[in-house]
């Protein structure tokens, strides 16, 4: 059985926006923070071998950029990695190796996170991670954690989500004062 394990660039009051979605006031709010050994961390957390769980938003944006980002280690993992998507228009994935996962999303992931293989790598659509935290299908958060206030902006979790507990099970941090928090899904929050 694969493991599935969620990744998000985070500020530390909970904005997920970085792109200049909407007009966004402070796109590329994590350039100034990234740097070599915050990638190697990154590199290290998602692993060498991977397959991807996208929503189609994340694959349309990631469509555009990866395919052009040249030879180096992250461009050459996403690119290698089989992209499992939620779409209705299954038939214009065209960066590959693609599928997508049915009309039921949580079927379709259900079937492959059953099947052995490498694990299913998230990153961004939040819809998806909401979904798949309420149905218990996520094994790992991993929050990248910037030192940075935003005040507004897309957030990670909506009003409407329940609450869901995880226990920590690494912290490590970059020369910039990024942190790269691993968390083992718990389940729903006891209150």
């Amino acid at each position: 059985m694969r493991k599935i394990k969620f990744f998000e660039h985070i500020s530390l009051d909970g904005v997920i926006q970085h792109e200049n979605d909407d007009n966004f006031t402070y796109a590329g709010w994590t350039n100034p923070y990234r740097t070599p050994a915050g990638l190697a961390l990154l590199l290290e957390a998602q692993g060498s071998n991977f397959d991807l769980l996208l929503g189609r938003t994340t694959y349309d944006q990631w469509s555009a950029f990866w395919p052009k980002a040249g030879d180096n280690p992250m461009a050459n993992s996403l690119n290698a990695a089989i992209k499992y998507v939620a779409t209705h228009r299954a038939d214009s994935l065209e960066w590959g190796p693609a599928a997508d996962l049915g009309t039921d999303i949580i079927a379709g992931i259900r079937s492959i996170k059953s099947t052995d293989g490498p694990d299913l790598v998230l990153y961004g659509s939040s819809t998806l991670t909401s979904l798949l935290l309420e149905q218990g299908l996520v094994d790992e958060v991993v929050l990248i954690v910037y030192p940075v206030l935003l005040g507004r902006g897309k957030r990670f979790f909506s009003d409407q989500v329940k609450g869901q507990e995880l226990a920590l099970v690494s912290t490590k941090a970059t020369p910039t004062g990024v942190l790269l928090n691993t968390y083992q899904y718990i389940g729903v929050l006891k209150t």
